[in-house]
């Protein structure tokens, strides 16, 4: 065989470049190294790249400001599969970066990202795709990007991926676009609940917790909870909290249930395979406090639904409720006592949690943190509406003073809460008085001034509840609670007002009280209220007339009417007729007012003043100038004559004492001037020592006087009138016959009967005037009224009336008028057994046939025919 001979190298052609390699330290070298055309360089340079960006934020940043994320956009959809797997690997790794997800949102690469997660591709690709789409779903901007370019889809599709790291961005990226409804819908539509699921079985951790969360916001909508349940996935979830190894996702798993228990079908289910009693035994046995907590946020979701709470109570989740009470742990008392709060709406829970949960709740409510004693609380709240006896239970468990201490609270829920509670203890009678030696009244100030308007409707529930005893109101008003209740009154909430109304109303049974509401304004408050036809409501409407009750005078101006049951008292004014909003003048003022020609103002006052008359006014003629007041015999003179000419009484009855209570002067004087009355000559003289008495009543009495304290005008007319009814008419047994009685007596005080054609020569005008000129006064006592009309008769009849309980209403008509209204039963109707109509109305006749009773049966046309 011959030698081989070595060949020697051929040269290279002359027209091909040399290889040349290149080694670069600096990055902006290699993001320049991105516009080659050669596959070879654009895949190494994307490999370097990558592992630059991997190393931190600092080196994504650096990425950005050299400008390497729009080259490599383009490089999504090389042709080359080395070069655009690099590339995606990159941008998995570089979205992570805001400002990299806010370029590439502008420069809308959405679309080509999603489409490296086409089937064919490479696992890597999908991993590194998904996990960019993972990076920009946490922004709503991303999300509606990827909807728009059908990018979920695809994502549920790799979620049967056989590699766990797409899987987890997969499900990461879904999870993130749950938080937008659009995308639930979807989710539903391509049936993404059973890929989910079978995540769970995964042997990665992450992989489960995310899978939970996913569907612990799913599972809110009800379709969702309807194909969990029919794809096992509650079984999948009770194996979770069973399996001791799993307990870092018991928290989510529970979450999952939470949402499953409002589906009636699915609790049904869970009941059914036994899976509500383990839920409620690991719960109560579980050691760790977010396992506890969750579970009953669980009851506590669930437990909104009636048909839930029913399965629960017989399942007696009350047990487990008050063990968790119990927990060290804050959160997990607040959710307990949520879980209690939502279960108070069935019947027999609230009995269960009289004698276990009660006292528990009250231990919450002194406890440290504010959070804790809202729950608790919120909880007692709930327990005690509409149900007595766990009122009772919270008063009898020494539960009142750190509800009262609560009323203090920074917390306006709190307050809200403990406010409500203490208004149901107060529905009680004994618990209400009880209450007061707490404070009750004085720590509702603060609730009252509250800017919360839940605080400041329950606070003035509370007012209203405990406002019932004299001594509450006393409290209130003492303490300064009025004002600020009076402020709710102005308030633009509804609920506010009402309750606020409420109140007032309750406060106004009490005289002081109600008095005290007017000087603050409560009455022009609620009148400006009722005007609006949307502001006002029934208790605006019943407190303005509850303040009315008690003051008679400002009720008979404004509205011309008196019921039976408002009592005419001394002091009582009839000013005549006003509109609403216009103040009426207190009788003071009115009283100290020259005389003028304005209708008179009636008085009807027979207490006299501590005042004593001087010695020199014995015999003369009563006056009542500037409202002083001085008894004299004339006054009693003249009733004495009416009363002789009336028949009221036989003379030994006439020299009798008065009745208890009243002034024994009274009939002393009457009866020394019947002494003393020996002919009609000296009437003359008594006339001109009346006017003399006039003119002297300023300087007896100390006109001007600071110091000496200002007494309505006393009317000893009046007294007396009050003296012969009550003892000749108040034995009278008949009430038709008593106010038959009654009607004359007021008829002949007032200037006898009258005929309708002769009504316009009764010169009453001139009567009244005369009496407005020597009171000095434009007030007149009514007793003093000697020639009186259709408006003088009745008030004289109705004070008359109510001072021997005769019940009558006391009604203002036009032009003038008014009269009085009784209730009589039917005579013919007495003895009679079953149920009897009611009372019949009748008109009492006191001007053309007094005594006479005219049966109402057309007010309009009844009147017309009497008036």
């Amino acid at each position: 065989m011959g030698k081989k001979v070595k060949k020697e190298a051929e040269p290279p052609p002359k027209d091909v470049f040399d290889p040349l390699t290149i080694e670069s330290k600096k990055a902006a070298t290699v993001v320049l190294m991105l516009n080659s055309p050669e596959e070879e360089i654009l895949a190494k340079a994307c490999e370097a790249i990558y592992r630059f960006a991997l190393k931190g934020e600092e080196n994504k940043a650096t990425l950005l400001e050299l400008g390497a994320v729009e080259p490599l956009t383009k490089l999504l959809t090389h042709e080359d599969k080395i070069v655009r797997r690099n590339a995606t690997m990159i941008f998995g790794i570089l979205a992570s970066n805001n400002d990299v997800k806010k370029l590439l949102r502008e420069l809308d690469v959405m679309n080509s990202i999603i489409a490296q997660l086409a089937p064919e591709e490479e696992v890597v690709i999908h991993e590194f795709a998904s996990l960019c789409l993972a990076n920009m779903s946490a922004e709503y901007t991303s999300k509606v990007q990827i909807l728009e370019h059908g990018g979920l889809e695809p994502l549920v599709r790799l979620l049967a991926s056989p590699d766990p790291d797409v899987k987890k961005n997969s499900v990461e990226c879904i999870y993130n676009l749950t938080q937008d409804f659009q995308c639930r819908a979807a989710l539903q539509e391509l049936n993404a609940i059973p890929p989910i699921l079978d995540l769970l079985k995964s042997e990665y951790p992450v992989i489960q917790l995310l899978a939970l969360k996913t569907l612990g916001i799913i599972t809110n909508d009800k379709e969702a909870r309807t194909t969990l349940r029919d794809n096992q996935g509650v079984d999948h979830l009770i194996k979770i909290l069973e399996t001791k190894e799993l307990n870092d996702l018991h928290i989510e798993a529970l979450s999952v249930i939470a949402n499953c228990l409002e589906d009636m079908d699915t609790l049904v289910l869970i009941q059914q395979t036994g899976g509500l009693k383990k839920l409620l035994s690991f719960a109560e046995n579980s050691t760790i406090p977010d396992i506890q907590k969750n579970a009953a946020k669980a009851i506590t979701k669930a437990a909104y639904d009636p048909e839930n709470r029913k399965l629960f109570h017989e399942q007696e989740v009350e047990k487990c409720l008050v063990a968790l009470l119990g927990s060290e742990n804050d959160g997990t008392k607040i959710a307990a006592s949520q879980a209690i709060s939502a279960m108070c709406e069935n019947t027999g829970s609230k009995e269960f949690f009289n004698n276990q949960g009660i006292p528990q709740l009250i231990l919450l409510l002194k406890s440290d943190s504010e959070e804790v004693r809202e729950a608790a609380s919120l909880a007692l709240a709930n327990l005690t509406t509409c149900h007595p006896a766990n009122a009772k239970a919270i008063a009898e468990a020494d539960g009142v003073d750190p509800l009262v201490n609560i009323l203090s609270s920074r917390r306006d829920g709190a307050v809200a809460n403990a406010a409500t509670v203490l208004a149901n203890v107060a529905m009680q009678e004994p618990l209400r008085t009880g209450l007061q030696s707490h404070g009750v009244s004085s720590a509702l100030l603060g609730p009252l001034r509250s800017a919360n308007t839940v605080v400041q409707s329950k606070a003035a529930l509370t007012v209203a509840a405990t406002a019932c005893d004299v001594e509450a109101r006393t409290e209130l008003r003492n303490s300064g609670g009025l004002e600020p209740l009076v402020e709710l009154l102005r308030s633009k909430h509804d609920e506010v007002r009402r309750h606020a109304s409420w109140a007032v109303m309750v406060c106004a049974s009490d005289e002081l009280t109600a008095v005290e509401l007017c000087k603050l304004g409560a009455l022009d408050i609620l009148e400006e209220v009722n005007l609006s036809v949307s502001r006002k409501n029934k208790f605006s409407e019943a407190a303005y007339n509850k303040l009315l009750n008690n003051n008679l005078s400002l009720k008979y101006s404004l509205t011309g009417y008196l019921s039976s049951s408002n009592i005419i008292s001394d002091g009582f004014y009839d000013y005549g007729r006003i509109n609403p909003g216009t103040k009426l003048l207190p009788l003071k003022d009115l009283c100290l007012q020259e005389p003028s020609d304005q209708r008179a103002v009636l008085l009807v006052n027979s207490k006299s003043s501590d005042v004593s008359p001087p010695p020199s006014t014995e015999g003369k003629s009563s006056d009542v100038g500037y409202g002083r007041s001085i008894s004299s015999s004339s006054s009693f003179r003249r009733a004495s004559k009416e009363k002789t000419n009336t028949g009221f009484g036989s003379p030994t009855e006439e020299k009798s004492e008065p009745p208890s209570g009243r002034t024994t002067a009274l009939s002393k004087g009457t009866t020394k001037e019947r002494g003393s009355r020996k002919g009609r000559g000296r009437k003359e003289e008594e006339k001109v020592k009346e006017e003399e008495e006039v003119s002297t009543l300023p300087k007896l009495m100390g006109e001007g006087s600071p110091e000496k304290e200002w007494y309505p005008p006393f009317d000893p007319d009046f007294h007396v009138y009050v003296y012969e009814v009550t003892k000749s008419i108040f034995p009278i047994t008949n009430i038709k016959e008593q106010i038959e009685v009654l009607a004359r007596y007021v008829a002949e005080k007032m200037g006898g009967k009258m005929s309708k054609e002769k009504l316009h020569n009764f010169s009453w005008e001139l009567h009244i005037s005369e009496l407005k000129f020597q009171l000095k006064s434009n007030v007149v006592p009514i007793g003093q009224i000697k020639k009186g009309i259709f408006y003088h008769r009745a008030l004289l009849f109705k004070a008359l009336a109510d001072q021997i309980g005769i019940g009558c209403s006391l009604v203002r008509g036009e032009y003038g008028r008014a009269w009085n209204e009784v209730q009589l039963m039917n005579e013919s109707r007495k003895g009679l057994i079953g149920a009897l109509p009611p009372p019949e109305v009748y008109i009492v006749d006191l001007m053309f046939h007094p005594g006479g009773l005219m049966k109402l049966r057309s007010r309009e046309a009844d009147l017309y025919r009497y008036l």
